[in-house]
């Protein structure tokens, strides 16, 4: 190594310390706080609303999104937000509009360890079309509401939702566990590229459609008529889950596990994953593994059960 490349060497390891140095003493001087280091200058502010509105749309970027009863019965929104990044509260055309007039420069994002947040107090009796989307952020919807639809789109953040729906619900996540329990709706559509899903004590019209490309799918006391899952890695865990017509079930990577569930129809896709479990009627069975092994019940007229696995076990137990 020649003098010059020796100095440069040098010179990038005494920055690197230097680097580690500052931010040790920055955290200690914080007591670990990271929040205490954002640049940005947080504000309260409140909005009562007065008109009538049969919608609400919220945008934003980084603000976490969370719903609650109103104790008066009427509606109310806290924003807790950076003074360069408020969110403007208006009725428009029916319809409670919040969203995000971000004036921060890019390097203002650079230490923000805090997460804005908007608060939406609103009538348990309301019935509304709710759409959110966030860039980053949660969401959390409580049992006290039951909305006409509900539709949650954005990049990072998890969904934990209690509320009912009339018609559909639509939830669209590239990053975040989304949690669904206790809920009814039309129907269900779930797509999301890293996370998991979890529903329990559930029931659809119609039918659930769940995409995933890398994460775990749990359904546990779920009642619908079609149940179509496609994913690229992750574990499929079914507990008394019951499709009036059919399961279509779709996965690279993974385990399939069945308890105590049934369907009309099942159609069972896996490369590499074995598919165990209990149903709960007798089927004309058509399975196939290429590598693995095979023990199913003797067949029944209850339906055709489809399973292929190229490498994985099949078994599967009627009870």
């Amino acid at each position: 190594m020649d003098k010059k490349k020796k100095i440069w060497l040098t010179v990038g390891i005494v920055l690197t310390l230097l680097g580690a140095i500052i931010f040790a003493c920055v955290t200690v001087a914080a007591k670990g706080d990271y929040t205490k280091l954002s640049m940005g200058k947080y504000v309260s502010k409140e909005y009562e609303i007065e008109e009538n509105y049969e919608n609400i749309s919220i945008v934003t970027d980084t603000a976490d999104v969370v719903f609650a009863a109103a104790e008066n019965g009427e509606t109310k929104v806290v924003c807790v937000e950076e003074e360069n990044a408020k969110h403007t509260v208006n009725v428009v055309e029916n319809t409670l509009v919040i969203e995000l007039q971000n004036e921060r420069k890019w390097y203002e994002n650079w230490f923000n360890f805090k997460s804005p947040k908007i608060t939406v107090y609103m009538p348990q009796t309301a019935r509304l079309a709710l759409k959110v989307q966030t860039s980053s952020g949660d969401v959390t919807i409580p049992k006290d509401f039951q909305f006409e639809s509900m539709e949650v789109l954005g990049n990072t953040g998890d969904v934990v939702c209690e509320a009912s729906a009339f018609g559909e619900i639509n939830i669209q996540r590239s990053t975040g566990d989304i949690r669904l329990s206790n809920i009814s709706a039309k129907a269900l559509t779930i797509a999301s590229s890293t996370g998991d899903v979890e529903i329990s004590n559930a029931t659809f019209e119609e039918s659930v459609d769940i995409t995933v490309t890398t994460g775990d799918v749990s359904l546990q006391n779920v009642a619908c008529k079609k149940l179509i899952s496609n994913g690229d890695t992750g574990e499929v865990e079914l507990t008394n889950v019951i499709a009036t017509e059919k399961f279509l079930i779709k996965r690279s990577t993974g385990d399939v596990t069945l308890k105590k569930c049934d369907g009309l129809e099942i159609t069972i896709e896996t490369d590499t994953g074995d598919v165990t479990g209990s149903l709960l009627s007798a089927k004309t069975f058509d399975v196939k593994t290429d590598t693995g092994d095979v023990k199913i019940p003797a067949d029944g007229n209850g339906g055709v059960c489809k399973i292929t696995t190229d490498t994985g076990d099949i078994k599967i137990v009627v009870e």
